[in-house]
């Protein structure tokens, strides 16, 4: 029998659904067997050890043994879809230049709900102290760039409040033992697209206007670039006249 039968048996949408319920299981390192999958995605042990044979089939997985891991087709999918995003394809050059002239962990990231979702980490020395990757989801309220990602989502608070008056967002050991960070919104007030954020050893940050000016200006490159590409998406002419002199400053060029 292959996954069609399972296919058979229920709606797509049901079956979409098992299949990303079974696919998310994958989200974090090592690999898997099929009695922790079972475990994990509450799937009947025979339907699950079909779909994930057809998924090796596919490439979609790959078996070693009694344990699965993601396979290289989905390593060629990601890797296509990174290469045809215009977000990370503009950030890119500015984030190596922030990571070169400051030699701290840096990260683009996105919001989807309460988490974010990194799209790219530049680790370098500090790289190991830092436990995040490209693709990863993490909470974003303990984080610098969730925190400012939440705050210009409109999210209530005396820290949210403060950080949209300031433009940046600060977080000190909130996250990881020994780490801070400092973190800009990309895009305007009411139209903020992702964040970037410089990390490190505590004792090596200088939460103030020296390094936050640096990613002040990294986001506000990319907003440009950005801008020139897809600004009657990105931006709108009332979020322009809606900023005050402060969101300015970080989300325009000077």
């Amino acid at each position: 029998m292959t996954i069609q039968a399972d296919f058979d048996q229920s709606a797509p949408s049901a079956f979409l659904d098992r299949l990303s319920l079974l696919l998310d299981t994958f989200d974090g390192p090592g690999s898997l067997t099929l009695v922790q999958i079972v475990r994990r995605t509450g799937l009947p042990r025979s339907s699950a050890h079909r779909m994930l044979d057809h998924l090796v089939q596919l490439r979609w997985l790959q078996r070693e043994g009694r344990h699965y891991t993601l396979g290289l087709r989905l390593v060629e999918l990601g890797s296509l879809a990174i290469h045809q995003d215009q977000l990370h394809a503009v950030a890119l050059p500015p984030l190596l230049q922030l990571h070169r002239s400051t030699g701290l962990v840096v990260h683009l990231a996105v919001l989807d709900g309460d988490d974010i979702v990194y799209r790219e980490k530049l680790g370098g020395r500090f790289g190991g102290m830092v436990p995040t990757r490209v693709g990863a989801r993490r909470p974003a309220a303990p984080t610098a760039v969730g925190k400012a990602l939440l705050a210009f989502s409109g999210y209530e608070g005396p820290e949210y409040d403060a950080i949209r008056n300031d433009g940046i967002a600060y977080e000190r050991e909130e996250s990881v033992s020994g780490v801070g960070c400092i973190a800009v919104p990309v895009g305007p007030l009411d139209s903020t697209i992702a964040a970037v954020s410089v990390c490190g050893p505590v004792s090596q940050m200088t939460f103030d206007h020296r390094l936050g000016g640096q990613v002040r200006m990294t986001a506000a490159t990319i907003w440009r670039g950005l801008d020139k590409h897809v600004a009657p998406v990105l931006q709108r002419t009332s979020s322009v006249r809606m900023m005050s002199p402060a969101h300015e400053r970080i989300c325009t060029p000077a």
